[in-house]
């Protein structure tokens, strides 16, 4: 059963207090970088693979200023992660960036906590206070229980908050251990309800970071704790979002997009599954109705074994087969695959509710 949060806003998203598991990433590269058109560009491809906020590192001025003229053109929240210097926190609440994310081990003194809070307050952003294992304060980095070591820097953070009786904050609590992660948050829940963003910090490349944060947000999930995650990986955004709609979907906490089936292949494959994803890259999108698709390599495996599927596909030599519910409905060269499915795959769409 979902633990009840309170509701924190971000811009147009909502956090906690009911609403849907919101999927977050973070941008990678440094702003100055990057041309804003280009940056808005790649929101709308992450907006479209089912994101609803990205994070963008502010370390410095320009990169601020920068990130407002995005904020006003960007079909996703925006959020700023700030450490250090609390006046780009000010700067960005400016523009104003609806979410700042500060960071307690490395912020600084308390009167700096309350100019951002104060600033927050007037413009209606909301705050995430993000706690990581590997920055904690210096009174806490010598406690041999990290996780309760996470749940006093988000106490002590929340002290200050309390004071000020500002109460539009996400909290996370995040370690490179997917078992710590899952304590620390598992202790923060019990005792507070504040929504909690959840996920596997410094997680690695794209497999074992897959396996960790799978295994630390999945467990949380299950346990009716998170309101937002973010799978962290040494991979692109989209490889991030696409990996937290698949831990959604696989715990029924999404209802629309693609549930994707496919072989892992065999001697007895005739048609290249993998060449044939990555041709069909628009079945990553999530701005569709929920469909069954699976992609099969052979006959042994085609519409018998995925009869249940809303459109699929397989091969035999230079020829492949289009099924629906286990029932072959086209057949076409293998050259024209791709473009014969999508016409079948757009008519499965439409079919749904």
């Amino acid at each position: 059963m979902k633990k009840q949060t309170r509701q924190v806003r971000a811009g147009d998203l909502l956090i906690g207090g009911g609403a849907p598991v919101s999927i977050q990433t973070m941008w990678k590269k440094p702003l100055p970088a990057v041309a804003v058109s280009d940056v808005l560009l790649c929101l709308g491809e992450l907006r479209a693979a089912g994101c609803d906020l990205v994070r963008f590192a502010v370390p410095d001025c320009d990169s601020a200023d920068i990130l407002g003229e995005i904020a006003r053109n960007s079909p996703l929240v925006i959020s700023a992660d700030i450490h250090f210097d609390y006046r780009l926190a000010l700067r960005c609440l400016e523009f104003p960036i609806p979410k700042i994310r500060i960071n307690p081990g490395n912020i600084g003194e308390e009167w700096k906590v309350r100019d951002v809070v104060a600033k927050a307050r007037d413009v209606g952003a909301c705050l995430r206070i993000g706690v990581n294992a590997g920055s904690l304060p210096r009174n806490l980095r010598a406690e041999s229980n990290q996780a309760l070591a996470l749940v006093r820097a988000a106490e002590s953070e929340m002290e200050i908050l309390d004071r000020l009786d500002f109460r539009s904050v996400v909290f996370s609590l995040k370690s490179s251990d997917w078992e710590t992660t899952v304590a620390a948050n598992v202790a923060f829940a019990e005792r507070y309800d504040f929504p909690l963003h959840i996920g596997v910090t410094e997680a690695g490349p794209l497999i074992p970071g897959i396996v960790k944060n799978s295994l630390g947000i999945t467990s949380l999930l299950d346990k009716g704790i998170g309101d937002t995650i973010r799978v962290s990986l040494s991979a692109t955004a989209l490889d991030e979002v696409r990996t937290g709609i698949e831990i959604l979907n696989a715990l029924h906490l999404r209802t629309n997009g693609v549930r994707m089936i496919s072989c892992p292949q065999c001697g007895r494959a005739t048609f290249d599954v993998q060449k044939f994803l990555e041709d069909a890259s628009y079945l990553a999108t999530q701005e569709i109705k929920r469909v069954t698709v699976a992609v099969m390599g052979c006959v042994v495996n085609g519409p018998g074994e995925a009869r249940h599927a809303d459109i699929g596909i397989t091969g035999a030599g230079d020829h492949v087969m289009i099924f629906r519910l286990g029932e072959v409905i086209r057949e076409v060269a293998a050259i024209d695959a791709v473009s014969a499915f999508r016409e079948e795959f757009e008519k499965a769409c439409a079919r749904q509710p």
